[in-house]
Parts: structure tokens; C-alpha cells; sequence
């Protein structure tokens, strides 16, 4: 029994271990490739295109810091932050690719 309980104390440790995180890159859309929108082109502009490919084709906010796209669980506050380079608070799903934002903020 005791190995158990040890067992279940390391997972939750573990679990616990990732925890919050911050997270820099631009906010675009999963169906342009990271940050280039040229083969999309729903808009003049990157941030344009982002929210087209998003309310046109379901695409979804992502957050793209130079190397992986992270999907956003929330996909409503990311449309005003399209485009722009920003800092996302939460804690990421290694498992989906998924950062549970707690909050984002833009860059200067």
C-alpha cells in the first residue's frame, strides 16, 4: 500500500510541476503557416487575415513564438491581440499543445 501512495504522491508532484508559465510570440491563426499569411492572403494584413481565417474557415488562434504554435483555449480575447506580439500567462498541455490562459498581454 505504501508504494501506492508514494506513486500517486510522485504523480501529482509531477503533474503539478508544470504548472503556470508565461509564453512570448505573435497571436495568428492555425490555418496560415505560423506567421506567413501570403498563401491565405484574407486580408491586407496579417492581423486582417488572421481573424478572417478564424471567423471564415474556423481556424483557430494560436500563439506562435518563432518555433511551435500553441492553441489558445480562449478564443474570443486573442482577436484583439491578432497579429501582435504578446505574453500569455497559463499553464500548457504538453499532451494537445494547448496553453489554459489565464491572461495575455501585448508587448511593447
Amino acid at each position: 500500500m505504501k508504494p501506492l501512495i508514494f506513486s500517486l504522491l510522485l504523480v501529482g508532484t509531477l503533474a503539478g510541476a508544470q504548472g503556470k508559465q508565461r509564453f512570448t510570440g505573435a497571436i495568428t491563426d492555425s490555418m496560415c503557416d505560423e506567421a506567413d499569411h501570403s498563401r491565405m492572403q484574407m486580408g491586407p494584413t496579417g492581423a486582417e487575415c488572421t481573424i478572417a481565417c478564424v471567423a471564415a474557415h474556423a481556424a483557430r488562434y494560436v500563439l506562435y513564438d518563432g518555433k511551435n504554435a500553441y492553441t489558445l483555449s480562449d478564443q474570443q480575447t486573442p482577436e484583439k491581440f491578432a497579429g501582435k506580439k504578446v505574453t500569455v500567462a497559463g499553464t500548457l498541455d504538453a499532451r494537445t499543445g494547448t496553453i489554459q490562459m489565464d491572461s495575455i498581454t501585448a508587448e511593447d
